[in-house]
């Protein structure tokens, strides 16, 4: 009764128990100042410097959480989202636990189009996705007429079957032509001799909301905060003196998040320049900068945001 009544004066946030989100949760909850102790076995903790909770749960079972019970905000895959088909807000893209969802069949095998898997099996954790793609494949030939059995009487129907681990291990135990699952590397594929040869879909972690959530400021500030650390890990902050006549040409190189800060000098006829850049972008606009006429060129990393 204890646990319940604290659960009903806090906002419930929803985290991956495990798997290849969770530490990348874990740092972003670190980086939102959302402190908690976890103790072991135990799926729910309560954080010690702000009235929430975290739910620990599979990935899987966080959007019906979110969009049916009272969780107002979780964590998890797009693939997750889509796959419930439960209606939630998507609040931001996180950035990581980026993969996709493919066909995979066996590397020396004779499937090489996804429409050669009509009327076959396919194994997968995935299945409402899944059954969608073949529904509508199924429904597709070149000359607009379903693709048939052997009697020529009936549409063929892919089966599909659930497995919810070791989906690569389904073709060679003998209960699947082909698979549908997520892949990162691929190298857990190759392993199992699989190869790709369709794409149905390409997911990475994702802020979700409850479409009536509780607690709608400290929710405001909680999504605030996660955007602010998302923020500060995809950018760096340029900061360079230029004259003032080249400054729409060095302008048009660091234009910012929304714009960039400019302010004069004492020395008469320059700038200086302050301005957000992506850091996978960052070594090509120095050189671009340097090029137009910018000096005394630095880049600082970005610890936190607010955006």
């Amino acid at each position: 009764m204890d646990l319940v009544n604290h659960l009903n004066d806090r906002l419930l946030f929803a985290v991956p128990k495990k798997g290849r989100l969770y530490q990348q949760c874990l740092d972003l909850l670190k980086g939102a100042d959302i402190q908690f102790n976890r103790s072991n076995r135990l799926d729910i903790a309560l954080c010690t410097n702000l009235p929430i909770a975290l739910v620990f749960l599979p990935a899987a079972d966080i959007p019906r959480f979110v969009g049916e019970g009272r969780v107002s905000l979780g964590i998890t895959g797009q693939d997750q989202v889509a796959e419930s088909a439960i209606s939630v807000q998507e609040i931001v893209s996180l950035g990581f636990g980026s993969c996709k969802l493919q066909i995979e069949v066996p590397e020396n095998g004779e499937y090489t189009d996804p429409r050669q898997l009509i009327g076959k099996s396919i194994v997968t954790s995935f299945t409402h996705l899944a059954e969608q793609y073949f529904r509508k494949l199924e429904a597709e030939t070149a000359n607009g007429e379903a693709a048939v059995d052997i009697d020529g009487k009936k549409p063929l129907k892919t089966v599909i079957k659930y497995v919810g681990g070791s989906v690569e291990a389904a073709c060679a135990l003998g209960i699947a032509d082909a698979v549908v699952d997520l892949v990162e590397s691929g190298e857990t594929m190759r392993a199992a001799g699989l190869k790709a040869i369709e794409t149905l879909f390409e997911t990475s972690a994702v802020l979700i909301a409850s479409q009536h959530p509780t607690h709608r400021d400290l929710m405001d500030i909680i999504v605030s905060r996660i955007k602010g650390v998302i923020a500060a890990g995809k950018y760096v902050l340029c900061n360079y003196n230029c004259p003032r006549e080249k400054l729409d040409d060095v302008i048009s190189i660091t234009p910012g998040r929304r714009a960039p800060t400019v302010s004069p000098l004492e020395d008469d006829g320059w700038v200086a320049v302050s301005s957000m850049v992506e850091k996978k972008k960052i070594a090509e606009v120095m050189d671009q900068l340097q090029a137009a006429g910018a000096e005394d060129v630095l880049v600082f990393n970005i610890s936190n945001s607010r955006v």
